[in-house]
C-alpha cells in the first residue's frame, strides 16, 4: 500500500479581522509574544512580524496621535487640567518651588551662623 503524501501547508495570509486584532493589541502595548498566542491557534513570532509589519510598525502611533487630539482639544475648549498636562508634557513647562532660607531676624544664613 502506497504512503500518502502528508498535506501541503497553505501560505499563511492574514484576515482583515485578524489585522484588526493586532492593531489594536499593538496600540494599547500588549506584548509581541502574547499577540502570537491568540492569532489563529497561535503563530510564531516570525510569521507575526513577517505578516504583520504595518500594524506593529503604526498602531501605537496611531493611538498615540488620537489620545493626543482627544487632549488637544479638550485644553483648546478650555479643559483647565487637560491644557496644564499639554504645556508640562509639549511645551516643556514645569512647576518650580522655591525655598528660601535665612538666618536669625531675616539675616544671610551665612552670616547669623559664623558672623561677619
Amino acid at each position: 500500500m502506497p504512503r500518502s503524501k502528508p498535506p501541503i501547508k497553505q501560505p499563511f495570509k492574514p484576515t482583515d479581522e485578524e489585522r484588526q486584532l493586532v492593531t489594536q493589541m499593538c496600540a494599547v502595548g500588549i506584548p509581541q509574544e502574547s499577540i502570537c498566542l491568540v492569532v489563529r491557534d497561535g503563530i510564531d513570532d516570525k510569521t507575526l512580524r513577517k505578516h504583520f509589519r504595518r500594524e506593529l510598525d503604526t498602531a501605537k502611533i496611531k493611538a498615540n496621535a488620537k489620545v493626543g487630539g482627544t487632549l488637544f482639544n479638550k485644553a483648546m475648549a478650555g479643559d483647565t487640567t487637560a491644557a496644564i498636562f499639554w504645556a508640562k508634557t509639549q511645551m516643556g513647562w514645569k512647576e518650580t518651588n522655591a525655598t528660601e532660607i535665612t538666618g536669625k531676624d531675616g539675616k544671610d544664613l551665612w552670616e547669623s551662623l559664623w558672623g561677619k
